[in-house]
Formats: C-alpha cells, sequence, structure tokens
C-alpha cells in the first residue's frame, strides 16, 4: 500500500513539472514571438500612446479649362484647436476665441473645458484670422494651416464644375467625378506628449507631408463658357423662363466646350443654411434643385428636333426618299385620334425635304408609320437612345421610354414627332452629332488629361468612340437636309452669312398639356458639310411668344457668329460671293 500512495505522488509530481515546463516554454515562446516577430507592431502601439495626431489637409488637385485658365483652386485656411490639458489661462483663451472668431462664448467654453486630447474649435478659418489667434501666444490653442477650395469665377459653369464640403470632398459635379485624381493624401503632426498628454519639452515634432492631388485639365473653353452663360441669363430675363439650358460641344469627338444651366449658383457659397443648424426635408430639396445639372439630370419631351433621329431611321431603312411627297391638310388621323400640325390649315403638296423644312408633323407621322414599331424601337436602341451617354459627370438620367409592346399606332405617330417620351438634353445632343458626324456615336465628355504639379501629363483620358449607328451615306443626307431647314425652312433665324449651318427647332408642351407650357429648344451645326460645332439651347416656359425657332434659333445663332472666329471655322468665300 506504502508503495502504492508514494509511486502515485511521484507521478503527480512529475506530471506537476511537465506542464509548469510546458507553460514557461509557452510563455517563453510567446515572449518571443512577441520580442522578435510583432516588435515594430508593438512599438507603434506604445508610440501611439505618447503621440498625438494632427492633420494637415493635402492641397486639393486644380481644374483647368482647355487653355490653362484655373477655374478650380485653394487658398490657405486653418484650423483653430484647443488641448485641454495644456491651457493655462482658460477664461483668457475663450474670451479671445470668442472675439476672433465670432462665436457664442457657451459654444467655445464646452469645447474648450472639455476633456479630450484635442477639440477642434472652428475649421476653414481666414488666414489673416489664424495669425491673429497665434500671435496672441496662449498655451493649449493650435493653429494649423490647410485649404479650402476656391472658384474664381463664382457662379461660372457651377452646375458642372461642383464644389467640396468642409473636409475638401466633392459633392457634385467634375469634383465627384474625378475625385480620386484630385483630392490628394493629407499629411500629419505628430506630437510627443508624456502619460497625462502634456507634450515634452525640447522633443520636435515629427511631420508626415501631404501629397496634393493632380490637376484635372477639361475641354471647357472660359470664353465660350462665359458668353454662353451671358446669352442664357440674356433671354432668361427677356423671355421671363423658368430656366436655360445651353450646350456647346465638338460632334467629331464628344469634347464638352460649354454646358450651361441658368439660374446658376455661387461655388464659394454654395449652402443657403448654416452647417451647424439642422437642415429640414424641405430645405435639402431646395438645395438639391439648386444643384441640378439639367443638361443631364433632366428629361423633356425633344418635339420636332427628334425629326432629325426619326428622318434618319427612315432614310437608312429605305422607307423615304428626298423625292417621296405628301399631302399635309393640318391633320392627321391615326385610329380615332386626330394628330394636327403646327400649320393649323396644313402645307398643302409637299415633298419629303419640303416637309422636313416646314417641320410638318403629319409627314413625320407618315414616315414613321411606314417604318413600324418594331423597327423604330430597333433604331432607338441602334442610336444608343435607350442606354446614357456616359457623360464624365455623376447623375445622369435615362430615357423615359415605351415598352414596345405598349406601343399602338396612336403611340408611334406621336413618337415619331418627338413626343410621348423623354430624353435628356445631352443625349439628344449627343445623338444628333452621331447622325452629322458621318454616322459614329461619341461619349460626351469634359476630362482631357491629368496633369502633375509641373503641369506635365500623366494621363490622358479615353472614351468610347461608339459604333457606326447609320452610315456615311445617310449621315451626308442629313446633313444637307438640315443646313437646308436653316437656309430655307424653319430654322433660318439661325442662318449666318457666309456660314453653311445646319439645324432644326422644336417647340414641345409640358405634361400636363392643360398647363399651357413649352419648351422651345434648337439643335444647330456648323459647318453643315463638316461639323465642328454643335450647339443646343432649351428655354423651358417662356412667355409670350413660345416657338423654338423664333426665340431659341436666335440664341444659338448669336453664339454662332461670335464664337466662330474664335474657333478658326471660316467663312465660305463662295457662298459670301453668291450672296
Amino acid at each position: 500500500m506504502f508503495v502504492k500512495i508514494k509511486t502515485f505522488h511521484r507521478k503527480k509530481i512529475v506530471a506537476v513539472f511537465a506542464l509548469c515546463m510546458a507553460a514557461m516554454l509557452f510563455l517563453i515562446g510567446r515572449l518571443g514571438y512577441l520580442m522578435l516577430l510583432r516588435a515594430d507592431y508593438y512599438s507603434e502601439k506604445a508610440q501611439d500612446l505618447h503621440e498625438r495626431e494632427r492633420s494637415i489637409k493635402a492641397a486639393r488637385g486644380k481644374i483647368l479649362d482647355c487653355n490653362g485658365k484655373v477655374l478650380a483652386d485653394n487658398k490657405t485656411v486653418c484650423t483653430i484647436s484647443v488641448i485641454h490639458s495644456q491651457i493655462k489661462d482658460p477664461e483668457g483663451v475663450i474670451d479671445m476665441l470668442c472675439e476672433e472668431l465670432k462665436l457664442p462664448e457657451e459654444t467655445v467654453r464646452k469645447r474648450v473645458e472639455k476633456i479630450s486630447s484635442i477639440e477642434r474649435i472652428k475649421s476653414n478659418v481666414k488666414k489673416e484670422t489664424g495669425d491673429a489667434i497665434r500671435a496672441y501666444g496662449y498655451d493649449g490653442v493650435k493653429v494649423d494651416e490647410d485649404f479650402k477650395r476656391y472658384y474664381p469665377y463664382g457662379e461660372l459653369a457651377s452646375k458642372v464644375l461642383g464644389f467640396t464640403g468642409s473636409d475638401n470632398q466633392g459633392i457634385i459635379g467634375l469634383e465627384v467625378r474625378y475625385e480620386n485624381y484630385l483630392k490628394g493624401s493629407n499629411g500629419r503632426i505628430l506630437t510627443t506628449t508624456d502619460a497625462r498628454g502634456i507634450e515634452l519639452e525640447g522633443v520636435a515634432e515629427d511631420r508626415v507631408e501631404p501629397v496634393a492631388g493632380k490637376t484635372l485639365q477639361i475641354s471647357m473653353d472660359y470664353n465660350i463658357q462665359m458668353y454662353a452663360q451671358q446669352m442664357a441669363e440674356k433671354v432668361m430675363e427677356e423671355k421671363q423662363a423658368d430656366k436655360v439650358a445651353i450646350l456647346l460641344m465638338n460632334p467629331q469627338n464628344g469634347e464638352i466646350l460649354a454646358m450651361v444651366n441658368v439660374p446658376e449658383f455661387d461655388l464659394n457659397e454654395p449652402f443657403t443654411l448654416n452647417q451647424d443648424q439642422e437642415i429640414s426635408e424641405k430645405s435639402k430639396e431646395a438645395l438639391n434643385q439648386m444643384w441640378r445639372n439639367g443638361c443631364i439630370n433632366d428629361t423633356y419631351e425633344p418635339g420636332s428636333t427628334f425629326k432629325i433621329i426619326t428622318a434618319s431611321a427612315c432614310l437608312e431603312e429605305r422607307v423615304v426618299s428626298l423625292s417621296d411627297t405628301f399631302s399635309c391638310p393640318g391633320y392627321r388621323i391615326v385610329e380615332d385620334r386626330k394628330i394636327r400640325c403646327h400649320k393649323v390649315g396644313g402645307h398643302g403638296a409637299e415633298t419629303f425635304v419640303q416637309g422636313i423644312q416646314n417641320s410638318c408633323n403629319p409627314v413625320f407621322i407618315d414616315i414613321g408609320l411606314r417604318l413600324g414599331t418594331g423597327r423604330f424601337c430597333d433604331y432607338f436602341e441602334q442610336f444608343g437612345l435607350l442606354g446614357k451617354t456616359g457623360v464624365d459627370l455623376p447623375g445622369e438620367a435615362a430615357t423615359i421610354m415605351h415598352k414596345e409592346e405598349n406601343i399602338g399606332q396612336v403611340e408611334l405617330a406621336t413618337m415619331s414627332f418627338g413626343q410621348s417620351f423623354q430624353v435628356t438634353p445631352i443625349q439628344m445632343a449627343a445623338t444628333v452629332s452621331a447622325l452629322v458626324n458621318g454616322g459614329k456615336r461619341v461619349t460626351p465628355h469634359f476630362g482631357v488629361r491629368i496633369l502633375d504639379k509641373d503641369k506635365e501629363t500623366v494621363r490622358e483620358l479615353k472614351y468610347d468612340d461608339g459604333k457606326q449607328i447609320v452610315s456615311e451615306e445617310t449621315s451626308r443626307t442629313m446633313q444637307a437636309l438640315l443646313e437646308s431647314v436653316v437656309s430655307e425652312g424653319s430654322g433660318k433665324n439661325a442662318k449666318i452669312e457666309g456660314y453653311h449651318i445646319g439645324g432644326k427647332t422644336a417647340t414641345s408642351q409640358t405634361l400636363p398639356r392643360s398647363a399651357n407650357k413649352y419648351i422651345s429648344s434648337f439643335i444647330g451645326f456648323a459647318p453643315a458639310d463638316n461639323p465642328q460645332i454643335l450647339g443646343m439651347c432649351v428655354i423651358y416656359n417662356p412667355q409670350g411668344v413660345y416657338y423654338g425657332g423664333t426665340i431659341a434659333a436666335p440664341v444659338i445663332r448669336d453664339i454662332f457668329d461670335n464664337i466662330f472666329p474664335y474657333l478658326g471655322i471660316e467663312k465660305d468665300v463662295e457662298m459670301q460671293y453668291t450672296n
């Protein structure tokens, strides 16, 4: 029995010893792992406990127009912060900050007396004010310089450029689209402290320098944008319209030279409400409407400018020829519906050429019905109208279109002259560009290249040229037809002596029809046989005379007349001689 007990205890001791040795080996291994393999990680953690970090904003990349003019820049501002553990004269600090920052005492006191590692009082403070606060020399008050976005031309192209928030991140427009290039990388100021959070004397601050964002150069031309905006504001005032949109682009490559949406807003003051106050849902909606870019965000019934698209599809399908004759008594009866022409008495007998010059609805009803619902929808898709253009701005709206099975004869008849569906102005401009540039779809865009701080090209921005949507023959025919609309037809108010200009007018009624509100528009391009510039003007709810040929066409004419010499588009000498 004694032997058994002795043996039992011996085994017990060995087991305990083995467990202790295993535990010690584990601890030694763990310690070795932490000291050797994880040394850098825990060293960094220890350092963090004794460092206070303050951010240094990176300068945001500039936005330049096609000639290098700065459209979006930065200005130096300051961020004012306090460190509670370092403040020796809290009342003096509070009084000084209230006076210099024009803030209520309650707000400042709450932040100064708050026990935290660092408390931000106010950002985006003018540099002069920051320098004045620094000059007081109060302990615990930090003045850090950073950057605020600045727009030299205020309202110019506000809905295209967009703006940034207090964090210097893009909110709308190109500022959002090219955020990854523009934003840069923030830096840091690292200050060594003791366990109480008090900065150690004689220990220098560590700085991680910020990296500035890249510069974006766009196709917009400041001079053209400025003039187009002035023209839009003029016609909006004259016609007491709700808003006016003007779009100018190169139909050969999709580069946008100007995009105007008046009324614009001041990019340096984009918010109407104090950001410290709670923003109501109603006010949010008002801001969203103010920022809205109608050229890409809003859809409308294009009206007679869509006849360009119907004519192109019918010519491509060969269901109509230039010599085909029609009769217009002032209406067409489709099923049980009488659909009227804009000329109450009718145009009488006319050819297809005369039909497009006269913008005759019955002619386009006839050729639309010849094309048929199926082929009409096929061409709608082929021309890219069912998708988006891919413009490099956020929030592009899609076309609102009937499903094919819901398109009857009446719907087809009205769609053939631009009613019963909705598109965006940018979609109309892009599609018409393709139909007159030789038949190739282009992607409308602003971004051209990305530059570094030395203005050296880092990246050329590329865009999908798209497919051939109509034959070159059809495109040449449309060039000639649309030139005749300006020289002999409804677009004569866009005519400029010495230039071959093509174009189409439109006057469409908004829904509900009973409201008697109209949209007047015109799309024009030049030179007609080799388009280098396409212009579009859309006037929403003009008062008094509202016909597109009367009020929208002259806007594009005046813009063209001023920018043709600037763009190097010369007059036709033979045409001048003939005239």
